[in-house]
């Protein structure tokens, strides 16, 4: 029984809106179902099957999903096939914009700086001990990921502002959370904003800082326990005399980022966001610790998911050499971006060579991979020479002029490679970030 050339192209564009939209046929437990594993050549543990078993590991909404079809059944493979590359698009530009506010001296600045990793006298650090002196909200963008921005603002006691005044002068809208810096004492103007910021539906964080200073002379692990209890007993009970309902107060250090409430404190910010924010917060955190390597790792797998996908469905068009131009433009692109956001780049080395006290040599020298270097064109065209992929790639340049044929084998060959090469890539540049975070912190 013979199929259409439509027919081939419907099925192949089909999968890649299912696959975005992990709308693949399960089974009970979660598996694809062996029919449909069988029809996607991979493994059974493969990305589909990942996919398949949370919706949360795509970036894509049902709307998403409802934009996919109709594009396709609008427009053809080409219509649908620009929404997935909007998507990607989109998802490099999105904004995360954090308010981090109290009074002054209260250790803001090296809060914003601390989770950045970056140290006072850095290029772009905030400056410490300087005396606000204006209404005007004082912006700090990542020094590598520029979309990801904290936000100091003047403390809401130093003007004796309303909360709503405040909000208003502030610029409430424009920020995604805020977080509240406390020192000794809880002070009620700042007990009223953190009500009123929860009442207009935004998340709102205490960390009470600088938390060092108060165990400097306990000397056991025991006391300084008790102490700490002590403190955030005292501050979740003011917090609660102004009516805020089970208050959360975080216990911090900006110079012990490792310690006390710090790492529950990004773990709480990050899992309050949604997806998209969520992942580019955490790609945006400095590698201070394996676990922090390995969440990053567990992030870019799923821009592998997508990149292949999107590679997979512009190979499905039969155009000659648009895949292979396409598959190289997204190798050298995503490389690149694994790289900085695995801080692997010179500047996010010689950052974290300041704040581990460590010379930046010595960071540089655990590292061992060509990905190091330049990414060029030609370079991942090497790449792919070298591997089991060459002769697929030189078959499916061929396969392009001919129409059904190319589609198939161009659909299936693109997402290989890809998810292929990008896995690989991945593996060994974390391998690396990894060998980087045990030589700056001595750490197994």
């Amino acid at each position: 029984m013979s199929i259409t050339q439509q027919e081939v192209k419907q099925n192949i564009s089909q999968k890649a809106i299912n696959l975005f939209c992990c709308r693949r046929k399960t089974g009970q437990s979660g598996q694809i179902n062996p029919e449909e594993q069988q029809s996607t050549r991979l493994p059974a543990r493969g990305p589909l099957d990942q996919m398949a078993q949370s919706s949360k590991s795509t970036f894509f909404s049902q709307k998403d999903c409802k934009r996919f079809t109709s594009a396709y059944e609008t427009g053809g493979l080409e219509g649908a096939v620009s929404l997935i590359q909007k998507k990607v698009k989109d998802l490099n530009n999105v904004k995360l914009d954090i308010a981090v506010t109290g009074e002054s001296g209260v250790g803001k600045s090296s809060f914003i700086n601390a989770m950045r990793g970056l140290r006072r006298n850095d290029k772009g650090a905030a400056e410490v001990g300087n005396t606000e002196t204006t209404m005007e909200p004082a912006p700090y963008p990542h020094p590598s990921l520029p979309n990801v921005c904290f936000w100091d603002l003047p403390g809401i006691g130093t003007f004796n502002f309303k909360a709503d005044t405040y909000l208003r002068k502030m610029h409430f809208e424009r920020y995604d959370f805020f977080i509240i810096i406390l020192d000794c004492r809880v002070k009620e103007h700042d007990a009223k904003l953190g009500k009123k910021i929860k009442r207009l539906g935004k998340n709102i964080y205490f960390a009470r800082s600088k938390i060092d200073n108060d165990l400097t002379d306990i000397e056991t692990d025991g006391g300084k326990s008790r102490e700490m209890k002590k403190i955030r007993t005292y501050c979740v009970a003011e917090l609660k005399k102004f009516r805020i309902p089970s208050p959360t107060v975080f216990l911090i250090s900006s110079h012990c980022v490792k310690e006390f409430d710090f790492p529950t404190l990004k773990e709480t910010l990050a899992n309050n966001l949604d997806d998209i924010k969520k992942h580019v917060f955490l790609l945006s955190l400095p590698n201070i610790t394996l676990e922090m390597v390995e969440n990053k790792r567990k992030e870019l797998n799923k821009q592998v998911w997508m990149l292949a996908t999107l590679s997979g469905t512009v190979g499905a068009v039969p155009i000659p050499g648009l895949s292979l131009v396409c598959d190289i433009g997204i190798l050298v692109t995503a490389i690149i971006q694994f790289r900085l956001y695995l801080g692997l780049d010179d500047d996010s080395l010689q950052r974290l060579a300041n704040v581990a006290g460590k010379s930046v040599r010595d960071l540089k020298a655990v590292v061992k991979t060509p990905l190091m270097g330049e990414i060029t064109e030609e370079f991942v065209k090497r790449i792919l020479l070298g591997s089991t992929f060459a002769a697929i790639s030189a078959a499916e340049a061929i396969l392009d002029f001919i129409p059904i044929i190319g589609s198939i084998f161009g659909a299936g060959t693109s997402f290989t490679m890809t998810y292929k090469l990008l896995n690989d890539a991945l593996d060994e540049l974390v391998e690396n970030a990894q060998r980087v975070v045990k030589a700056a912190f001595e750490t197994d």
